[in-house]
């Protein structure tokens, strides 16, 4: 391992974390420590800074003990805190109502540009506290998202819900727990989801993202308050949450939010506004039709909508946007089978009235072959993301 890249292992600590170093480790040792990175073989997913550490203490067996108490001071420092590092420049927070925000994430794919946050993180201030919905892609998020909240409210965060399994959406959720917020819920089926492949989840999204912002994060699903399709949250001053699930779609398991006392709802990724929409080997369009007009029959009609991705909308637009473009397409591809067109032949289907949405040319083409696949019973392959 070159100089420059032990450099970056020491630049992602804080100033506070070097001096603790040199405080508790001669310079000799650090110089010898710094040789020996070249034989370290650190997992993916682990922090490289403390698996050189490790390998120094096996090559020098009598300072293993040390070694070991500072690498588990401090992991705990870090659990402790959440996360350690710089506050990462999130976008600025829409207002949608008195006490109620969100940060509408990229519409692009998750890219190191924008820290993997590609959907939306909201907060609602409440009488006995404020909860949030979606943990963030990774720590770094999660941590800069807290201290947004905490610039607007002195309230502590005391409730915390995930949309679905997608990395997206939980992997930020060990720096919420590790902060002390011990109201983590999430839909029965995205939980255990999640729990099954969180290490491919992380590592893809470390890949993707960046490992440095990702490597923190830690599967905490065992710390999560499961439901299936109902669980009502009293969070004080005669308001509530209502989590509930209508069923799968985008993904198998999935947790919207509505809060009556503000005619407000947190679709989750059953519903979009603009950006094109995803559909992934695990999602099942036909369930997502019947999920989306399952929820749009229990709402208000004029109920205001935070999407899963977009900006804060009305039931109207997000049925257009999302409902609408199911329908279109698997009417197309469905008329494609009929006159016994095969998989190669749903490019030719014309989805050019939704080119301008974000995202659709890395989109349109794999969506329209996912519901070939899904008409005929084909295979629609594994994806963890």
């Amino acid at each position: 391992m070159s100089i420059a890249q032990v450099s970056t292992m020491f630049s992602r600590y804080t100033f506070t974390h070097r001096a603790r170093c040199l405080a508790v480790l001669p310079l000799s040792l650090l110089f010898a420590f710094s040789a020996s990175l070249s034989s370290a073989q650190a997992a993916d997913n682990s922090d490289p800074y403390l698996a050189g550490f490790a390998a120094y203490a096996k090559e020098n067996g009598s300072l293993t003990a040390s070694v070991d108490a500072y690498i588990k001071d401090v992991t705990n420092t870090v659990r402790k805190a959440g996360y350690v590092g710089k506050e990462l420049p999130l976008p600025k927070p829409t207002k949608v109502m008195d006490g109620v925000y969100t940060v509408v994430g990229s519409l692009i794919w998750h890219t190191p540009e924008n820290y993997g946050l590609n959907n939306n993180l909201s907060w609602v201030e409440f009488a006995d506290g404020v909860f949030v919905f979606n943990a963030g892609p990774n720590p770094a998020v999660a941590y800069s998202f807290h201290q947004m909240i905490k610039r607007h409210t002195n309230k502590s965060v005391k409730w915390l819900a995930v949309e679905n399994s997608q990395g997206h959406a939980y992997l930020g959720a060990s720096y919420w727990a590790d902060i002390g917020v011990k109201n983590l819920y999430s839909n029965q089926r995205a939980n255990q989801d999640f729990a099954n492949g969180f290490e491919q989840i992380k590592a893809s999204w470390a890949a993707r993202v960046g490992q440095a912002i990702t490597q923190d994060a830690r599967d905490v699903s065992d710390k999560f308050i499961e439901f299936e399709d109902k669980l009502v949250i009293d969070v004080g001053g005669g308001e509530t949450v209502e989590l509930l699930n209508f069923g799968p779609g985008h993904t198998p398991g999935s947790t919207l939010a509505y809060i009556p006392s503000r005619n407000l709802l947190f679709t989750g990724d059953v519903g979009y506004n603009k950006r094109s929409l995803a559909f992934f080997p695990y999602t099942h369009v036909g369930h997502w039709i019947d999920t989306f007009k399952a929820m749009q029959a229990a709402m208000p009609v004029d109920v205001v909508v935070i999407p899963g991705h977009g900006a804060p909308t009305d039931m109207a637009t997000v049925a257009r946007d999302t409902l609408g473009y199911m329908e279109f397409l698997r009417a197309e591809v469905q008329k494609k089978i009929d006159a016994g067109g095969k998989e190669e032949d749903m490019s030719s289907i014309d989805q050019s009235q939704y080119k301008a949405r974000p995202v659709y040319e890395q989109t349109h083409q794999n969506n329209a072959v996912h519901l070939y696949k899904e008409l005929t019973g084909g295979d629609l392959g594994t994806s963890f993301e």
